[in-house]
């Protein structure tokens, strides 16, 4: 008894800092594990026995799988065709979050997403829109394709093997998740396209990259004259003088562009230099310098490109090394080579300079640097690019091998011929030595915050169950629902699963749950079953937050979403989703 006690005592704290959010769940999910094995609950031979969890690994593969698919250009020569759709908005919508929904069946719900939000925001500035009209709607669509196959989501691998482990020593099967998943996946997708993203603020000023950013407000041209002091000094140089408040964004020496990004460029006799920077630190700067206004044109963002230099629009995800930090802690222009010239939240442009500002996740930037440097240091970054300026994700296109490979993995693991650990982590070997994903990429797709939190609660929920709090839990849950049927009971699950992924990661939801759904489901003498089907699609229904699932992050930059903005289409949708949920998981899944 006093084990179990140390138990909800240490996962009340969990939850606590998972809500509080100041530290990553990792790391907290490492510290509940480690609480309890120095308390002696957990044994310390099988402390870290959840990292060589079947859950674990096959999750790490699928994410190495969807990079595969990603990098061969199946699903963007998808996302590239569709942005000739016509103009019709409920047409887009239909297609955009139909496309999104399906591949997020088979791919990571991040990657489907990154995938096509470019073109989201393509057609929002084409029909003169506003992005945030798709974008959630976007984020949602990923979140409901997940509900449809076993790995469409880490919450379906959890819940398929704990049946393995716990209920009838068999894994749910790849498909066993389609008929319920896919019907509220469907009756999500019409009431988001035709009804939900009518409920979504408009947030205005977002349709194009000139109007957000306001480039030519921050832009001046000077020049080095005769004489000056400057004249013979390196960018590194001026950087010191200006204590990172300007910024060298353009470089045109005897009317050449040239690239500037090295920290030792030599500044010669009447050369123009392009500056962003504000009216009162450029007088400061230009007093203590000696340089010169040029009589320039009005400047725009031409004037900060060439056929090296390049301009993208990219967003900051979960988990990017950005988070926290500022321009002058990650020495981008040294380090990186890139320079930064806006920063956008919520749908506003950041009026404080850019090199002390603390990046968020859900942050818009806009970046500036050699183009074929771009895209690797975006992936090093944890950015992901939002409009296409020349910039490629994928790698030369080669649909059939790696959608052969992929689909192999399917058969084996549908057949039964192979555990779908084994076969998917086959199918991402094959993908490295194919050449779909190089060594490098093997290990930045997979997400290891994700990683370290399966691998340490899982002890911690088996813990829940070995002690007998998950059936103390269970038994308060059954005799508090009194005469209540089953069904209610099942809703009242599918609520509090719903309400706990929308503050903590839905694996970990699915984790905290499922063995309370177990412990509930023996005392009324029923099958597991539907109980764990029912904690699946509640942990993958984070519609009410913007922290609730790194999709519902990725999209509040670029569509100026405020944080009480979700709620408003998310709480209709998972109404509906209790309401269609229910019904199809007791008639798919008898009691």
């Amino acid at each position: 008894m006093f084990n179990q006690y140390l138990v909800y005592l240490v996962l009340v704290l969990t939850l606590v800092f998972f809500i509080w959010g100041r530290l990553r769940y990792d790391v907290v999910a490492l510290l509940s594990l480690l609480s309890l094995t120095v308390v002696g609950v957990i044994p310390g031979d099988e402390a870290f026995t959840g990292f060589s969890h079947p859950a674990v690994i096959t999750v790490a593969a699928v994410l190495i799988l969807s990079r595969g698919l990603m990098n061969s250009g199946v699903v963007d020569s998808i996302s590239r065709g569709m942005s000739r759709i016509n103009k019709n908005q409920t047409l887009q919508l239909g297609v955009l979050v139909g496309a999104v929904t399906v591949c997020s069946a088979f791919m990571n719900n991040i990657g489907a997403l990154a995938l096509f939000m470019p073109v989201a925001i393509r057609m929002a500035r084409k029909g003169s829109r506003s992005p945030s009209i798709y974008l959630m709607p976007l984020a949602f669509g990923s979140l409901l394709g997940g509900l449809m196959t076993q790995i469409g989501t880490p919450p379906n691998i959890v819940i398929s093997i704990f049946r393995e482990e716990t209920v009838v020593g068999k894994p749910f099967g790849m498909f066993d998740f389609t008929p319920v998943g896919a019907g509220v996946a469907l009756i999500g997708l019409i009431f988001i396209v035709f009804l939900g993203w009518r409920l979504i603020p408009c947030r205005q000023g977002r349709v194009s990259q000139e109007d957000l950013f306001e480039i030519d407000s921050y832009l001046t041209e000077v020049y080095v004259p005769e004489g000056s002091k400057f004249a013979g000094k390196r960018l590194l140089d001026l950087g010191q003088v200006s204590d990172g408040a300007v910024v060298v964004v353009g470089h045109v020496r005897n009317k050449r562009k040239l690239p500037f990004f090295s920290p030792y460029r030599v500044f010669e006799k009447g050369d123009h230099i392009i500056l962003q920077a504000n009216a009162e630190d450029l007088t400061e700067f230009l007093d203590v310098t000696g340089l010169k206004l040029t009589a320039s044109k009005k400047l725009s963002e031409a004037d900060l490109s060439s056929d090296e230099i390049s301009i993208v629009e990219a967003v900051v995800t979960t988990n990017s090394i950005l988070e926290g930090q500022t321009v002058r802690s990650l020495n981008l222009r040294s380090i990186y080579g890139i320079n930064l010239l806006g920063i956008s939240r919520e749908g506003a442009r950041l009026s404080a300079r850019p090199d002390r500002v603390r990046f968020r996740a859900g942050d818009v930037l806009l970046l500036q640097g050699r183009l074929e440097a771009l895209r690797e240091v975006m992936t090093t970054l944890g950015c992901l690019p939002l409009v296409e300026r020349g910039l490629k994700l994928g790698k030369p296109r080669r649909y059939l091998p790696a959608a052969t490979i992929f689909a192999a993995a399917l058969v084996l693991t549908v057949a039964g011929l192979l555990p779908i650990q084994v076969a998917f982590t086959a199918a991402a070997v094959v993908m490295l030595l194919a050449g779909f994903v190089s060594l490098r990429e093997l290990y930045e797709s997979i997400d290891w915050p994700v990683i370290i939190l399966l691998g340490a609660m899982i002890p911690v929920s088996r813990a829940l169950e070995t002690t007998g709090g998950a059936k103390a839990i269970g038994d308060a849950i059954y005799h508090a629902s009194g005469s209540m049927t089953s069904v209610t009971v099942l809703m009242i699950i599918l609520v509090i699963t719903m309400l706990l992924s929308n503050v903590v990661n839905n694996a970990a939801a699915a984790l905290l749950m499922a063995p309370i759904a177990l412990s509930i489901a023996a005392g009324m003498a029923v099958s597991a079953e539907p109980f764990l089907m029912t904690v699946a699609i509640g942990a993958s229904s984070a519609f009410l937050t913007p922290i609730g699932h790194q999709s519902n992050t990725l999209v509040m930059g670029p569509g100026g979403y405020h944080f009480g903005d979700y709620w408003r289409m998310g709480l209709p949708l998972s109404i509906l989703i209790i309401l269609v949920a229910v019904p199809l998981i007791m008639f798919v899944w008898p009691l």
